[in-house]
C-alpha cells in the first residue's frame, strides 16, 4: 500500500539565517525583533542598550557552545515571555568549539571538525524544537569558484548551518539603508534571489504576524532519572542493532537529555520488557 499524503500548509515559527560582512550591522538587524532573548557572542549589544530595553528584551554573553545549547534548553521548556531567540553571531562560538575540540581529540583526518558537528548538530535540534523564531547571524567570508575567482560572499562557520534553515538572507548597505538578499528559502513570501530593504516591519508585511508574536509553548525534556534510567537498562539488555539510533533521529535529538519525556517514557517500557528472564527493573 502506498502510503504518500498530498502535502498540507504549516504554520511555523520563523527560523532565519543571516550573514554579510563587518560593518553591514548584522546585530542592529537581528535586534529589531521585539521580546528576544540575545545571546551575545562578540559584546555587539553593548551599544544598543536603550533600543534593547525599550523592545523588552534581554541579553546574555557567551561564546562557549554548552552555555549556548544550557540557555536554548531553557527557553524550551521554561516558561517565559520572549518570542525570539537572536545568537550574534554564531562564528565565534564554531571557532571557540573548534579549539577545544581540537585540543581534546587533536586535528588528524579533522577529528576535531567531527567533535565539534556533533555539538552543532544538537544545538539545531534543539532550535527546530523551539517555539520561538530565531534569528542567527554569522560573519562573512569570500566564495571563490575555479582560478580562485571570486564568486562572492558566503558564511563564516559551520558549513551545514544553513541547512536547518527556512530562510537565509544576506545583508547588505547602501547609505544608510540595509537590505536582504534572500540567497535560500522555503517560504513563498522570500523569493530566490529577492532583495528587499531590511527592517521588521518588512519582515511583518510578508510573515504571519500571529506566528511571530505568538507565546511560547514549552516542553517536558527527560528527567535526570529517567536518563538514569534508561542507561541502567541498556547496561544489561541488547536491542537490535540501529534501536537507539533510530529513536534518536525519530525524535529530533542527539542525546537522551535532549528526548521528550513522554517519548522517554516509551522507550524505557520497551526496553523493560526485553529484560532477560529473572532480572528485575531498577
Amino acid at each position: 500500500m502506498l502510503r504518500a499524503k498530498k502535502p498540507e500548509a504549516v504554520n511555523k515559527r520563523l527560523k532565519l539565517f543571516m550573514f554579510g560582512p563587518a560593518g553591514v550591522g548584522k546585530t542592529t538587524a537581528a535586534i529589531q525583533f521585539p521580546h528576544s532573548y540575545v545571546i551575545d557572542c562578540e559584546r555587539g549589544t553593548e551599544n544598543y542598550d536603550k533600543l534593547i530595553g525599550e523592545s523588552g528584551s534581554v541579553v546574555f554573553q557567551t561564546t562557549d557552545i554548552h552555555d549556548v545549547i544550557q540557555e536554548v534548553k531553557s527557553l524550551l521548556t521554561v516558561k517565559h515571555d520572549f518570542r525570539t531567540l537572536v545568537i550574534d553571531p554564531i562564528t565565534p562560538v564554531y571557532n571557540d568549539l573548534l579549539e577545544k575540540c581540537e585540543l581534546q581529540v587533536g586535528s588528524d583526518f579533522g577529528r576535531h571538525y567531527g567533535a565539534a558537528n556533533k555539538q552543532m548538530k544538537r544545538l539545531a535540534n534543539l532550535i527546530l524544537a523551539l517555539d520561538m523564531n530565531v534569528v542567527i547571524t554569522a560573519h562573512a567570508k569570500t566564495e571563490y569558484g575555479a582560478n580562485l575567482s571570486k564568486l562572492g560572499y558566503t558564511f563564516d562557520g559551520w558549513r551545514q548551518l544553513d541547512y536547518w534553515f527556512d530562510l537565509v538572507v544576506e545583508l547588505g548597505k547602501k547609505g544608510k539603508k540595509r537590505f536582504a538578499r534572500v540567497s535560500k528559502t522555503r517560504i513563498e513570501a522570500f523569493p530566490d534571489e529577492d532583495v528587499f530593504e531590511w527592517s521588521y516591519d518588512a519582515i511583518k508585511q510578508r510573515y504571519d504576524v500571529s506566528m511571530l508574536e505568538k507565546e511560547a509553548q514549552v516542553v517536558q525534556l527527560a528527567t535526570p532519572e529517567q536518563v538514569r534510567e534508561i542507561k541502567d537498562l541498556l547496561a544489561v539488555v541488547r536491542l537490535p542493532e540501529g534501536t537507539t539510533d533510530k529513536w534518536f533521529s525519530k525524535a529530533g535529538v542527539e542525546v537522551w537529555e535532549d528526548m521528550p519525556t513522554d517519548v522517554m517514557a516509551k522507550c524505557i517500557e520497551y526496553v523493560k520488557n526485553r529484560l532477560p528472564a529473572g532480572v528485575a527493573a531498577a
